[in-house]
Formats: structure tokens, sequence, C-alpha cells
């Protein structure tokens, strides 16, 4: 027998050849990278030496371009950034930061800068940064202290009796009003708001402004986000004064003529004045010229834009011409510069008043009365108040002979506008209004320093008409692009959409706006009084017409590209890039540009955004699954208000409804009266067993229902979803199903079977949901994480305990077998 473990002698000397070889090459290699070492090491030092030196002329350069910015008085612009950005820091955090913190941190920077004189010009920077970070932080607490809005808690009908303090028609022949509440009944609300909105139908005679009335009305809370993340309608209403919206029941009682109403302080009598002349103003224009056009024109004198028909103001939005609707900068300047311009021509064809008289000067201070007296009958809008200050401080600027166009004057208006009401920075009319005048402002900036070169063709005067035409259109279509690109990204953000025709539009329809809607509704406007305004009122309706024909036409084009949700971290960063651009005049603003581009490359290159599986409501009436491109809803016609949402945010505009089933015998009737019983234990399994078939009738990802009762839906992760629209239903769905949804107001968060249980009482506390069912275990995502914030306090409130954040019950009563 072999010994297995003796060596054969020819394979151990062919493995030691093989190994000589190796250990040879390898010596070999260390010999050479040893006698090369000096030189690597060497050349590696040399190329080290040249990037540290290729780096501190970087920062040289940086720094020389940064003394060349501060040189200019950069830093003052971005002063509003930085409060801007304290605001929203505060607006957006989790809960109230402790005020003294706040007022601590503010008064600790404040002191340093200003005993830091000679510091550095980065530590100043720093120290500046923070003071003002810090202000706008304390800005925004105090505005929340002054607002202190009352929130209706829950929606209630009630008899309500308050004084009526705006109104406004709508396309629809309602009118809503705005009314300081005075006292409910029936039930009588714990916490009532101070303000409300309510819409009234089908009224001949509208009430005057002043007037108490006394009727049954709706009331609801004002609405938070359709889904985590969008907009909450409850944040501006709370800064807005408005704690409820509703409708009333049939027609409200008159309980005191007008004359005996108006009461009060002087500003509360000149207050109710301006609200009543602006009332007779849109009636007097909507009267002279009636449907879109009239409502169209009313608007862009009062800024009552609810006259105007859904179509109509679908189609100026999806053509890029909705700017045209609000009383905005554009209005703004045309009035000052038609004011202006007309003026000092008029004051010029007198010599003696020309030579002897500050003609500029006068038509400044005449320009900036015109448009006080146009803020003051516009109904004191956000973007007119904006539109009020900027064009107050440039034209004030010329008063003092100061450049009226400069960023410094544009940085001065939204400091103010910040200081006043730090809460707009989060809207979406001041980042665009901003971003289209920063960008405009600093292109012209821009253009101005150009090297001048007169045109060969100016020297030919039959020429020089078309250069004027051309100038005109070509400012037109630069201005539009202009303000088009800087406003792209906070459409999509905050609309999820982009009008891609909008230069096109802008470019036909400005030259009519600026040449006959403007000029010829404030000739209109100003002979009003004189009652012969309406010849220049049906000229001005001629050129809405047209203005409306161009956007219809353009809206029906399409080319309104719909975006869904962007990654969180893109709006931030693309405005930081785009800042940098306009407020910088150094090589230093092309960072901004840089920025942009990788941010937009980034996002091009990466995955979308995750869209959930499952979306619903705040307030558990409609729930949608997202199926193959589609959005399967519970509801035939789901609601507008919220569904248009959910389509914009997912970039889905597909719908797919539910099955509807025949009538079923065998199933329990529930009356109105009775909705409070409870199934007995037949009825329940009678039930149950048409869920379960009703599943086979839903198919792949789609809803099944029984109108009026409930609907189920098998989900992509084998779990069965149920909404019931009554809660004698509970037992059965809690029974059959993995998920349970009802608008009803249960006060439980789960059934006992283990269900999930999502009841009209903890979605008032979530908000809406969405989840994504793609991962192992399900990602929920709610709209509110705390109820802390004073804006969305009041969905905490109990008004059977009058305190705030009672707890639910923890468990379900309901078991399998309904006891």
């Amino acid at each position: 027998m072999p010994n297995l473990e003796a060596p054969d002698p020819q394979v151990d000397s062919r493995e030691l050849a093989a190994v000589a070889v190796r250990e040879q090459s390898v010596g070999a290699v260390i010999s050479r990278a040893k006698a090369s070492r000096p030189e690597r090491t060497q050349d590696h030092a040399a190329l080290i030496a040249r990037l540290r030196l290729a780096a501190g002329s970087i920062r040289l350069s940086i720094y020389h371009l940064a003394e060349e910015e501060a040189a200019h008085g950069r830093a003052m612009l971005f002063a509003p950034v930085y409060i801007g950005a304290g605001a929203i820091v505060w607006f957006s955090v989790g809960a109230d930061p402790p005020p003294q913190a706040v007022f601590t941190a503010l008064l600790i920077f404040a002191v340093a800068f200003f005993r830091q004189q000679q510091a550095g010009r980065v530590l100043r920077h720093i120290l500046f940064a923070g003071m003002l970070v810090c202000s706008g932080m304390a800005l925004a607490q105090c505005e929340t202290w002054r607002a202190s809005t009352v929130m209706l808690d829950s929606a209630v009908t009630t008899t309500i009796t308050g004084r009526i303090e705006r109104r406004e028609a709508d396309d629809k022949g309602r009118w809503r009003y705005v009314v300081a509440l005075e006292a409910t009944e029936k039930p009588t609300i714990r916490r009532p708001p101070a303000q409300i909105t309510i819409f009234v139908r089908k009224q001949l005679q509208p009430f005057e402004l002043g007037d108490r009335i006394q009727g049954r009305a709706r009331l609801t809370p004002p609405a938070g986000p359709a889904l985590p993340g969008l907009n909450d309608f409850a944040f501006s209403a709370y800064f807005d004064g408005t704690g409820a919206n509703g409708f009333a029941y049939g027609t409200q009682t008159l309980l005191s003529p007008t004359s005996d109403v108006v009461q009060g302080s002087v500003l509360d009598k000149a207050d109710i004045w301006l609200a009543g002349l602006r009332s007779h103003i849109g009636d007097r224009i909507r009267t002279l010229l009636p449907g879109d056009t009239g409502a169209f024109a009313a608007s862009l004198v009062t800024d009552e834009r609810r006259a105007i028909s859904d179509d109509t103001t679908e189609a100026l939005r999806t053509s890029g011409l909705a700017h045209i609707i609000a009383i905005s900068g554009l209005n703004m300047a045309l009035s000052a510069g038609i004011f202006y311009v007309g003026l000092r021509y008029a004051l010029s064809l007198f010599f003696g008043v020309a030579q002897a008289w500050p003609t500029k000067k006068i038509a400044a201070f005449g320009a900036l009365v015109t448009v006080t007296a146009y803020y003051l009958i516009s109904g004191f809008g956000v973007s007119a108040e904006r539109a009020f200050i900027m064009m107050a401080i440039i034209l004030i600027a010329v008063l003092f002979d100061r450049p009226s166009i400069s960023l410094r004057n544009v940085a001065l208006s939204a400091i103010v506008i910040l200081i006043l009401s730090p809460s707009q920075a989060l809207g979406p009319s001041f980042q665009m209004s901003y971003a289209a005048t920063l960008a405009l402002v600093s292109g012209y900036s821009l253009w101005a320093r150009r090297p001048h070169r007169e045109s060969v063709l100016s020297r030919f005067r039959v020429m020089r008409p078309l250069l004027f035409v051309s100038r005109f259109f070509g400012s037109i279509l630069s201005t539009s692009f202009i303000g088009g690109a800087s406003t792209a990204i906070f459409s999509i953000e905050h609309f999820h959409r982009l009008a891609t025709y909008g230069l096109i539009a802008n470019l036909a329809a400005m030259p009519v706006v600026s040449f006959v809607v403007m000029p010829f509704g404030m000739a209109a406007t100003l002979l009003m009084p004189f009652g012969v305004d309406a010849p220049f009122w049906q000229i001005t309706g001629w050129g809405l017409d047209v203005v409306i024909v161009i956007a219809k036409t353009v809206a029906a084009w399409g080319g309104n590209i719909p975006f869904g949700r962007l990654p969180v971290w893109l709006f931030p960063t693309v405005i930081a890039g785009f800042l940098l651009m306009t407020l910088l005049r150094t090589w230093l603003r092309h960072a901004g540009a840089l920025l942009i581009i990788g941010s937009v490359a980034v996002v091009a290159l990466s995955p979308g955004v995750l869209k959930p599986d499952l979306m619903i409501s705040e307030d558990g009436t409609l729930v949608a699954l997202l199926r193959n491109g589609a959005l399967t809803t519970n509801r035939e016609k789901p609601p507008d208000f919220i569904f248009e949402q959910w389509q914009r945010a997912l970039a889905i505009t597909e719908q797919q409804p539910p099955t509807m089933l025949p009538p079923d015998s065998q199933l329990p009737k529930i009356s109105k009266s009775d909705k409070h019983r409870r199934l007995n234990s037949e009825e329940q399994s009678t039930v149950r067993k048409a869920m379960d078939a009703a599943l086979d009738a839903a198919g792949p990802g789609g809803f099944a229902c029984q109108k009026g009762a409930w609907c189920v839906a098998m989900l992509d992760n084998g779990d069965m979803l149920v909404t019931i629209e009554d809660a004698a239903y509970l037992a059965p769905a809690c029974d059959t199903a993995n998920i349970v949804i009802t608008s009803v107001r249960l006060r439980l968060d789960r059934c006992r079977s283990g269900a999930t249980l999502f009841t009209g009482a903890t979605l008032r506390r979530t908000g809406s949901i969405e989840m994504s069912l793609s991962t192992d275990k399900p990602i929920m995502t709610a709209a509110f994480e705390n109820l802390s914030r004073p804006w969305s306090l009041h969905r905490s409130y109990d008004w059977r305990t009058d305190t705030f954040g009672a707890p639910l019950k923890p468990a379900s009563p309901v078991s399998d077998s309904g006891e």
C-alpha cells in the first residue's frame, strides 16, 4: 500500500522551480521600485506643490471677488434672504421654538456684530447672517402671536349671527361673504372663530357691507394638505384671520339696515367705506361688461377673481397668462408708468413749466398717488401689497434722485414685506414675484453695463420705426423669457406643472394689455365718478376679449407639462443657485449656474421620487390606489378640490372608477335613523360573505362598491382594504380586512382583530395619509406628525372636555362577534 504522505520528487522539483521564478520576479520588482522611489517621490511632491499653489490661487481669486462684491454693497442684498430663511425655518419646524432661545440668540448675534467692527469680512458677514436669521425667526414668532386666529375644530351645522365685512360674486351666481362672527346657537360653538367665510346661493339682491345677518350654515375648518408635503390651506387661513369656511342653508335673515351698523373706530369705518367703494366699482364694471370680460376687467381693478369662469381661469393658467389677473407688479408698474409718462409728457408741452419746475419729480409724485389709490381699492391683497411697496420705493427713490431700478430697492421692499408679514415667505406668490423681479432687474443691470453700439440702420430715418417695433417686441420676448425661466422651478414645486407655450402667449397678449387694456382701463376708472366711463370700458373689454381668445387658443395647443413631486433637496438647492446668479455681479455668480445645472442633472439621471400606493384624504371620504399609471378610486366622481391636487402631485391624469355592485336584497338595510345600531351575528356574517365575494368583481387593484355602504379592494401585498360609510359595518369590516377606513368620527384607533383602522377622528389628527406597499413593511406618511403649531392645534381640540390632545380609546370594543 503506497504511503500517501510521501512526497513525489518530480512534483516537488517543479513546485520549487516555480517558487524560485516567482521569488526572482518579485525581487526584481522590489529592486526597481526602490531604485525609482526618489524620482516618484519628487514627482509626487511637485504635483502636490502645484495643486496647493492652484488651490491657493483659487482661494485668493475667490477672496478678491468676494471683496469686490462687498465693495459694491452686495451683502445688503442678502439681508431679505437671511430674514426670509429664518422665518421659513421657524414656520417649518415641528414645534414652536422657545421664544427665549430665539430672542437670546438674536441679542447675542446683534451685540457681537456691532462690537466686532474690526473683525474680518467673513466673520462679520457670518454674524450679520446669524443676526438676520434670528430676526426672521423672531418676526415669525411675533406675527403668530399677533394673528392668534381661533380655528374651528370640526365641521358643524349651526345658526350664525354676524356682520358682513366683505363680499364677492362668483361665476355660478353665488355670493361669498366674509362675516365677523358674533354668536352661534343650536349648537353653540365653544371655541367660535372670530371671522368666517360663507357662500350664499340663489340670492338676487346681495347683502350690503355692514349688514348683520342670521341663519343656518354648515361650517368646516380650513383644509389641510391634500397629501403630505402639499400646501396647507389652514396655514394661510390662520394668518388671514379666517377660522372657518362654509355655505348657508336657504336665505339668511337681515337683522339691521346698513346705516345703523357702521360703528367702531375711524379705521373700521374707513375699511367699510373702502370695501363698499370697491364692491360698487366691481358691480359697475360687471354691469357694463357682462360675462368673463367684465369679471376679468373687475379683477384688474378690485382683485375680485371668483366671477371669472373656471374654463377661462384654467385657460389663462395653462397659457401662462394667469399673472395678468392678479394685481401684481405688472399692473402696478403699468399704472404708474402710464401715469408717470403721460403727466411728464403733458408738463413738457408747457415750456415755462418744464424749465421752472422739476417735472420728473412731479410726475413721480403723481404716479405715487395713483398707485396708492390703486392699492386702496384693490382689496389689500397679498400680491397688491407687495407690488405697491415695491413701486412706492421705486417712485420715492426718484423723488430723492436715487436710482429707481436697482437690486437695492428690490431688497428694501422685500425687507419691508417680511417685517410686516414674514409668513409670506412660504407663499408661492411672494416667491414667484420676487424671483421674476430679481431676474429682470439683474438682467437689466447686465444689459446696462454692456458696451453700447449704435446700429447702422438707426442712421436711416425710414428704418427707425422698424427698429422701435423690433426693440419693443424684443423687450417683451426677453422679459417674458426671463420671467418664465426664473419662476419655472416655483411653478413646478408648488403647482407641479409648467406652461411651455407661455412665451408665445405673453408675446401676443402683452402688447394688447400694455397699449389697450391698462391705459383705457385707467382712464375709465378715473372717469367713473363723472359717469362717462362706459366708452372706455368697452375698449378695455375689447382688449380683454382678445387676451381671452389668445389664452384659449394657446391652451388648446396643450404643452402643459405635468411634474410630480421633486426630491426635497432640489428646490432649496436651485433657489440657492438662483440667488447667487442674480445677487452677485462678479464671476462668482456663475457658481450659481453650475449649482443649478448640476442639481438638475442629478435629478434627471436618478430615479424619481417614490410614489405612494395608497392615498387617504383627511376626512376619509376619498381613497385611491395607484395602479398601472392610473388612480383607482372608491368614488365614481371624486371631489375635484382634493383629486386634482393628487393628480398634479403624482403627475397622473387617468382615473379608474370603482365597479358598482348591483343591490343585494340579502344585505341588511340601515336607515339614517338607525345609523348607530349594531348588526347582529347573522347580519355580520352576511356582510362578510358579500365583502369576500366582491373581491372577484373588483378585479386586480380595483374597488368594488355597494353604493352608500362599503367598498373593497385587494392590495398588491395581499392585504384586503375596506372603506365603509356607516359605522354599523365596522365589525364585519374589521373581521374581514387588513385595513379599514371610514369617515365616521369614531373614538377608536384600531380594531381588536388587529386590522389597521382609520376613522374620521384619527384622520383629523394625522391629516391625509399616503402609504407605500412595495416594501416588506408598509411605510405610512402622515401630513401632520404633531399638532403643536398654532395653525394645526385645533385638530387636537375635544369640545366634549374643552381640552386639547384628548387621547383616543386604545382599542376597539368591536370583537369578532360584534359585542
